[in-house]
């Protein structure tokens, strides 16, 4: 693995240096083959237009061009490096991941924290045979809970659900909440999901029956989806009930 550092401190490019040698003696830690350093963004952009990168070491705040810019031009690339901030402000982990970035590092780093970081961006560096990073990124939505900040793919998701000010987001192994709204959702991943009621978006693939089922409601008799993985029905509404049929008939 071809490593670059990019931070403007001389004495966090050192310790990261040190780290990286210390990988060598941990069990499981991806061979490190080289690693280039840079003060600002334009050191690194002109060592990348003649240097093999894998992946980027990057701090946020710099002079100039902060890591965050610099992360987002390296998406432009027709094979971008795999990118891990570090840096000593958790603030900006949100933005990290949205700019799909492998992981994100709070000085000072800790040697297990590096080596997990080494082998998620192994795991991401395309195999012999296999598409490259040219092809886009899996999405995923960024979630922050109970001081975690946790990257879900959506293809993980099983549903979507508005609980008043925020989304339940289900896959089948855990709940989670998400500050966003339930239309913004259905904007981005519309094509995979299907609104079975006002409230909530399903996943297309994981849908396996419509069931009539009886709520504790006003209306009696109602619709039901039941979905792969899962124990729980999620209410239809009558309009959204053909769409179900047709979805399960495709």
């Amino acid at each position: 693995m071809h490593i670059l550092l990019v931070d403007d401190e001389p004495l966090a490019r050192q310790r990261l240096q040190t780290l990286l040698s210390d990988c060598a003696a941990v069990p499981g830690a991806p061979p490190v083959t080289m690693v280039y350093e840079a003060g600002t963004a334009d050191a690194a952009r002109a060592l990348l237009a003649g240097a093999p990168v894998d992946l980027v070491l990057l701090d946020i705040h710099m002079p100039g061009t902060d890591g965050l810019a610099l992360a987002r031009s390296l998406r432009a690339r027709p094979r971008p490096p795999a990118v891990v901030f570090v840096t000593a402000n958790a603030g900006h982990a949100v933005t990290a991941f949205e700019l799909d970035a492998i992981d994100y590092l709070t000085k000072p780093v800790r040697l297990e924290r590096l080596v997990q970081a080494l082998q998620k961006a192994a795991r991401s560096q395309p195999q012999d045979g296999a598409p490259d990073a040219a092809m886009p990124p899996q999405d995923a939505l960024v979630i922050q809970e109970r001081g975690r900040t946790l990257r879900v793919p959506v293809a993980e998701v099983l549903y979507f659900k508005a609980e008043l000010k925020y989304v339940t987001v289900r896959t089948r192994a855990a709940s989670h909440i998400l500050d966003g709204s339930l239309s913004d959702l259905e904007m981005r991943f519309g094509a995979r999901f299907l609104r079975i009621h006002r409230n909530a978006l399903v996943a297309r693939h994981a849908i396996r029956a419509l069931e009539k089922h009886y709520f504790d409601s006003e209306d009696g008799e109602s619709w039901a989806v039941r979905l792969h993985g899962l124990p729980e029905l999620l209410p239809v509404s009558r309009r959204q009930a053909a769409a179900v049929r047709e979805a399960l008939a495709g």
